[in-house]
């Protein structure tokens, strides 16, 4: 008779693993609350989901800080080079961009999801719209999980419910609850992927703003240390910092404290400080009879001339004609060393990822199995183990997804 096997949450693991049990021969029930399956899916990469990373394993591993041994075993059973095959075998042509990082060459997040509701629907799973209430066990092992609609009987569960982070895709810390219930540990869980908040009041005014091209520098102000550099784009709102470096550096930040960090903003990364300060000679030459204040709309987005000037400390009606040597270095400093202090982050709900989840040395990396309870596995967001941003995140799930649903089997 077919192994049953019953997967709860249809993400990007749930999704995954339903299929390769499938594929194995089992009987499969894939149980999701929401009424369309890879919610979390459709938001990822900015609705154009970023697949995986086109990297090898050591690539991989190095670009998963926390527990990244942990995944050895099932990255190296279905590498990133695996996905992309996988993938465009379902019908998703790919395309590889800057950082290596994996798209749909539609980039449509929705054909990624079609693509697997047809590769779990044509492999003969059962898709049932049920919320997981209780993890049923029998003479230590899973038995099954009783649902807010029914009660389902099987002979191996996967919980695959993803983290805490953006509730409305339906990850709400449901699969937690049921490793508890198993008896499992679940570290602290904390935002990963997440925008940062700032006390300066520049950032409100600010507000909207978005910076392209501008280099990021994360120090930590008690070893002086950089904890994380990047390059790219980025955005003032009215709590404090968002967009794409920003997210990154987050997953950089382990121990948020209050007044700890600083992010340095080098507003013209082009140009050398000798540079910088002939543009500047040019600009100031050019408005000679006109105060500063009006100087600089073609060197700074107007939204940032009133938090630069008052950083510079030059009064706003002072000649650009008077403007000493001295000054005008202070100014290039300035915008070389943008400075904006890091309070905090923002709620969990509003990160991508969460970090934290079931311990990983209470499960066998080999077959995602638990050490506590037979026949329970785990895949995904679930399992304490985060990455940075670029498509590992996502591979965490796809691999254990898979050798969830092949070992259940």
């Amino acid at each position: 008779m077919n192994a049953k096997v019953l997967v709860v949450g249809a993400g990007a693991a749930g999704l995954m693993a339903a299929g390769a049990a499938a594929e194995c021969g089992a009987n499969v029930t894939l149980i999701e609350k929401n009424p369309r399956v890879g919610r979390k899916i459709m938001i990822t990469g900015k609705g154009r989901c970023n697949v995986c990373n086109n990297c090898d394993v050591q690539t991989f591993i190095a670009n998963v800080p926390v527990n990244g041994r942990f995944l050895y075993s099932a990255v190296n059973a279905f590498t990133p080079r695996d996905t992309m095959e996988f993938f465009e075998s379902i019908g998703v042509p790919l395309k590889t961009e800057r950082g290596n990082r994996v798209f749909p060459q539609s980039d449509r997040a929705v054909d990624v999801v079609d693509a697997l509701r047809g590769y779990v629907k044509q492999s003969g799973v059962k898709l049932v719209q049920d919320t997981a209430l209780e993890l049923l066990t029998e003479d230590g092992a899973a038995v099954g999980v009783r649902c807010t609609g029914n009660t389902y009987y099987s002979d191996a569960v996967i919980v695959c419910c993803g983290g805490k982070s953006y509730p409305l895709t339906g990850s709400t810390g449901d699969g937690y609850t049921l490793a508890r219930q198993a008896g499992h540990t679940v570290t602290e869980l904390k935002p990963s992927l997440v925008p940062l908040e700032s006390p300066d009041p520049d950032c409100k005014s600010m507000q909207g703003l978005a910076l392209k091209n501008v280099a990021l520098k994360i120090i930590d102000n008690n070893s002086k240390k950089e904890i994380y550099t990047d390059f790219g784009e980025m955005l003032f709102t009215h709590f404090g910092l968002s967009g794409p470096m920003i997210l990154s550096a987050s997953s950089h930040i382990r121990n948020m404290r209050q007044g700890q960090y600083t992010a340095v903003i080098d507003l013209k990364p082009a140009l050398t400080p000798e540079q910088l300060d002939k543009r500047l000679q040019s600009d100031l030459n050019a408005n000679h009879n006109r105060d500063v204040s009006n100087a600089f709309s073609k060197l700074l987005p107007r939204k940032m001339i009133v938090p630069v000037l008052r950083r510079w400390g030059v009064p706003f009606d002072k000649k650009c004609n008077v403007i000493t040597r001295e000054e005008r270095r202070a100014l290039a400093e300035l915008l070389k060393h943008f400075t904006v202090p890091i309070g905090g982050f923002r709620p969990i709900e509003e990160a991508i990822i969460t970090s934290g989840g079931v311990k990983t040395s209470e499960i066998n990396p080999k077959t995602m199995e638990s050490k506590l309870l037979h026949g329970l596995y785990f895949a995904g967001e679930v399992i304490d183990c985060d990455a940075y941003t670029g498509g590992f995140n996502l591979q965490i799930a796809w691999s254990t997804g898979r050798l969830a649903g092949a070992s259940a089997v």
